[in-house]
């Protein structure tokens, strides 16, 4: 063996080419199923070519309580790809959706997007040549958000930029496009905890990882279903869910209004001495509004994790799969036990 091979050891062997589902949770999402579809045979097309799969990539759609056409459009898709539709009970969210998904998915790799198509499904190529490299997790990165409005631009680095100050691991501009390998979902499958929220919790698995960057395009078809209410809710679901600091901060807070009141006692006592004092109600008011004020954010800090300890106490189910659909046109009831289980 020469010196250049012993510092330069060959690459490792890569991995054999595996066999791909697409994990898409939809809710009314009955604009945007046609113009994804067609997209995602045109990707199997190209990945078949590429020589990146072997058997055509497997779709499975995930209806969370649609009240469209959405669970129909499933039900009846044709398309050069098997496809399998769960219908969950009733609209449980975004992030138990696509977990419920995730965990029936039956591949050796499995693929979460969005059905609007903001995520590039280009990309997926290049996730497939890092799991082969020996990734466990990829993560789809959004290099540009051109699409995005002003306001959900700020608003999002904001939002990283204060998890980050809390110690909370996540990966800037990373939503829910990854690319997850079997040994990274059944490690998934170990976290039982229902106020999910899979950004953090995929993060917190450890595997090798890596990252593919792409850019982030307009809507395809229909509205977001995303509204202001719901971001800020998943915001809280990630800052709760992994950091306990806000509960250190009232700690703080409660010793630096201490300290000021204690001040404010000193000062008081000297000016009565000095025969300064001036009676009035501003020295009542103020402390007694900055003190209420204090415990009312204190109160409510707490009980956000106080509430959370009260909903995983219940042992509730995430999801409820009310019926499955496959590609061979047959609908069929889910085994209750196993869609239940947490």
């Amino acid at each position: 063996m020469s010196y250049l091979q012993a510092i330069d050891p060959a690459p490792a062997a890569l991995r054999a080419v595996p066999e791909l589902t697409i994990v898409v949770p939809c809710h009314n999402e009955e604009a945007a199923l046609p113009p994804l579809f067609r997209r995602l045979e045109a990707l199997n097309d190209d990945l078949l070519g590429q020589g990146q799969l072997t058997r055509p990539l497997r779709l499975l759609l995930v209806d969370d309580g649609s009240n469209d056409r959405t669970w129909e459009l499933i039900e009846r898709a044709r398309t050069t790809l098997p496809v399998q539709g769960l219908r969950l009970a009733r609209n449980r969210g975004h992030q138990t959706a696509l977990l419920a998904g995730l965990m029936q998915a039956q591949t050796e790799v499995v693929v979460s997007m969005d059905a609007d198509l903001q995520d590039d499904p280009a990309a997926i190529a290049e996730m497939l040549g890092a799991y082969r490299r020996g990734a466990e997790i990829v993560f789809g990165v959004r290099d540009r958000r051109d699409s995005d409005t002003w306001f959900k631009r700020r608003s999002a680095r904001a939002y990283y930029a204060l998890l980050d100050r809390l110690g909370v691991d996540l990966l800037q501009d990373h939503a829910d496009f990854r690319l997850m390998s079997r040994k990274a979902l059944s490690a998934l499958a170990a976290y039982g905890e229902g106020n999910l929220f899979l950004r953090g919790l995929v993060r917190d698995l450890g595997f090798q990882s890596e990252i593919v960057l792409y850019d982030r395009a307009a809507r395809s078809e229909g509205e977001s279903k995303y509204s202001l209410g719901k971001m800020l809710s998943l915001g809280i679901e990630g800052l709760t869910s992994f950091s306990v600091k806000p509960l250190r901060m009232i700690v703080l807070a409660g010793m630096l209004v201490a300290g000021l009141a204690f001040g404010f006692g000193l000062w008081s006592f000297v000016e009565w001495t000095m025969g300064r004092t001036t009676p009035g109600w501003a020295s009542i008011v103020l402390p007694l509004s900055l003190l209420g004020g204090m415990h009312l954010i204190a109160l409510g800090v707490i009980g956000e994790y106080v509430g959370k300890i009260y909903h995983e106490t219940k042992r509730r189910p995430r999801y409820i799969i009310d019926e499955i659909a496959s590609h061979d046109g047959a609908t069929r009831a889910a085994p209750p036990l196993k869609s239940m289980a947490r």
